[in-house]
């Protein structure tokens, strides 16, 4: 089969491998009929994890119909379902899945006891998402093997176009869970960092979730227009000043809920000077991320507000204003999303017309075409917000 193959830093190529075959009686196999690039792909691509190899396949959004099942599967799955996959691989059965905690699943991280090593206690497996996270082969492919298939999917309707499924994988339960975990209130202003494709679910969940006030931070017109299209206030923080302009929204109290949807890779300008002491630090390899979204949060929110942050970090960050948080009586929330707790929700909010996520896809191409896409997403070349490719 074909698929997209990491064989170093910015060098994902589109390979012929081998097809993947049923390993456990939990397994299925899903012909793919969709998949996407996702920012965080962009962290693996940069070559920012430590933990890829040559030949690992990528991708972490991917759709399908089911094609051959495992017989300890075939009590939930049978062949010709159309599935959409998480990106999270869940067991259901352990302590953190029996609480919804499905992105922390104790037992689907085949290689846990690196997970161990780096985070102190391992997370779930995840899908074309490095050795840390079970090192398992992603959706970027015309085949998948899902392990844990009878818990790790979703079914979808026929009837409704890919486009407005595939996003149920990630980045549309993202958005969600990062609106959630903020806990908006009728009259509440929740600002988001970020109009890439999560904080584009994000800006429209906040939205649904009953915020008055959404205002979306970037600097790319075309991410900032597609946030105003559903109805957010905009900030070119190139042209504005994002703390005066917030405080100018909010009448000085700053907004009660933020939503850090840029995490590892923050935008380095010299109008932001903290921004260039990180990226130094990263080259030297005194740092792991670029925390300025964090630190600007922590320093706008208003008094007892939330921080949630749902944008993929990596490691050590440094300079974080902890003093602020702790005496504004600040909350953090964070996560990679727990997928399998909203997609029921959302599926009906798809079905009933209240969002479609197909308005994040600006680019739609043949998997063949892979690298040349990685290439135009990173660069956001040609307007380039979503990329969906199809086998």
């Amino acid at each position: 089969m074909r698929a997209l193959v990491w064989h170093g830093k910015e060098d994902i190529r589109c390979d012929t491998v081998s097809d993947p075959e049923i390993e456990h009686p939990r397994d299925a196999i899903i012909k793919v009929t969709s998949c996407a690039i996702c920012g965080s792909d962009l962290h693996l691509f940069h070559n920012l994890v430590p933990a890829m190899l040559p030949g690992d396949i990528m991708g972490h959004e991917a759709m399908g119909e089911v094609v051959e099942v495992g017989s300890a599967a075939k009590n939930k799955l049978k062949k010709g379902d159309r599935v959409v996959i998480p990106f999270t691989i869940q067991c259901g059965e352990c302590d953190q899945c029996r609480r919804g905690n499905f992105s922390v699943c104790q037992r689907t991280n085949r290689k846990g006891d690196l997970g161990d090593k780096a985070f102190g206690h391992r997370t779930a497996g995840l899908f074309g998402y490095t050795h840390l996270t079970g090192g398992y082969p992603g959706g970027q492919a015309e085949y998948l093997r899902v392990p844990f298939a009878d818990t790790t999917h979703v079914k979808v309707p026929e009837g409704i176009d890919d486009e407005k499924l595939l996003f149920l994988s990630d980045i549309l339960p993202t958005g969600w869970q990062a609106a959630v975990q903020t806990d908006v209130q009728p009259g509440d202003t929740v600002a988001i960092w970020g109009c890439g494709p999560v904080g584009q679910m994000a800006i429209r969940s906040a939205i649904l979730l009953g915020a008055e006030q959404v205002i979306a931070i970037d600097c790319l017109p075309e991410r900032l227009s597609m946030a105003a299209a559903a109805g957010a206030i905009t900030i070119d923080f190139e042209k504005e000043s994002v703390v005066g302009r917030l405080n100018e929204l909010t009448s000085g109290e700053g907004p009660h809920r933020c939503i850090d949807a840029v995490g590892t890779e923050s935008h380095v300008s010299f109008g932001q000077p903290d921004t260039l002491v990180d990226r130094a630090k990263q080259m030297m390899m005194l740092e792991n991320d670029r925390p300025h979204v964090l630190r600007e949060m922590i320093y706008v929110c208003r008094p007892a507000g939330v921080i949630s942050i749902i944008g993929v970090y990596l490691g050590l960050v440094d300079k974080i204003p902890m003093g602020q948080a702790m005496n504004k009586g600040l909350t953090f929330r964070m996560a990679q999303a727990h997928v399998p707790r909203w997609t029921g929700d959302l599926l009906r909010r798809i079905e009933d017309g209240q969002i479609d996520p197909s308005f994040v896809i600006t680019h739609k191409a043949d998997l063949s075409k892979g690298p040349e896409m990685y290439a135009k997403f990173r660069d956001k070349a040609d307007g380039c917000i979503k990329v969906m490719l199809q086998p």
